[in-house]
């Protein structure tokens, strides 16, 4: 089994003034698994990113926050409309997918997984399994989820992620970004990036940490605190630049592709 996540800025344009989908980018992904599928049969499960779909209303709305009894209203239609935004996203997905032939199902995490303090803490996932075993390939996204504590929260793709590899156990994990991999800073506004090939330690992200570009290395360094979880459990992840044609084809075949490896030493 392979668990391939794809980063929401790779499937999404960030920069347009309503949320849209990159056409050009999901096609080709598209494209690139049904190749992998057809040539060779492999269990698969899609996580995918929010992108520009669903950060907007999450942070107007504040979702994961305390929040006064009063506002309990304006919370819950705040989820309501997130739920809504990332369930068009997947939907448009989806769509492309099964236009190429792929045999996809979308499990929102919101309709089976429950948190605590912004942690999934439950969900049933031989549902997971009864659609692989017939063929399937299930898809699931960051969503919104009750919380225990919170009453409300936002899980992101990267934490899907890592409750499915622990309790799946895959062969294989792949994190589809717009980078190469990991670096100490944003290597497209710094030339003098420092591409890092392996991470096998939490001592490993000081050098990210340290940095003053939090928003490219703050969410880097999320992604990785998860996948060492899944390195101390044996499963090894690689993070690599999806935006580059036939990567996530090569990857899912077992070729060689440039990323970094996030594995215990």
């Amino acid at each position: 089994m392979i668990i391939l996540k794809i980063g929401g800025s790779i499937l999404t344009n960030k920069d347009a003034p309503e949320s849209e989908v990159d056409s050009k980018s999901l096609k080709r992904i598209a494209s690139e698994i049904k190749r992998s599928l057809d040539n060779s049969s492999k269990e698969l499960i899609i996580v995918h990113g929010a992108g520009s779909f669903g950060h907007p209303p999450a942070k107007k709305y504040k979702i994961g926050e305390a929040f006064d009894k009063d506002e309990y209203p304006q919370k819950r239609i705040g989820f309501c409309e997130i739920q809504n935004a990332v369930k068009k996203l997947n939907m448009l997905i989806c769509e492309e997918f099964i236009s190429q032939g792929l045999p996809v199902i979308a499990i929102p995490a919101s309709s089976f997984m429950t948190a605590s303090l912004k942690r999934i803490t439950d969900g049933d996932l031989n549902i997971f399994k009864d659609y692989l075993s017939k063929g399937f390939v299930p898809v699931i996204y960051g969503d919104v989820v009750l919380d225990k504590e919170l009453e409300f929260c936002v899980i992101s793709g990267d934490q899907i992620i890592q409750y499915l590899s622990s309790n799946l156990n895959p062969e294989k994990v792949v994190l589809g970004t717009d980078v190469d991999g990991v670096y100490n800073k944003n290597p497209k506004t710094h030339d003098d990036a420092v591409f890092y090939e392996k991470f096998s330690s939490i001592e490993d992200l000081d050098a990210l940490e340290g940095t003053t570009n939090v928003d490219v290395t703050g969410g880097m360094v999320g992604k990785i605190k998860e996948l060492l979880y899944l390195a101390d459990l044996g499963i090894e992840s690689k993070i690599i630049n999806a935006e580059i044609e036939d990567n996530i084809y090569k990857v899912l075949e077992n070729e060689d592709v440039k990323g970094t490896v996030i594995l215990r030493s």
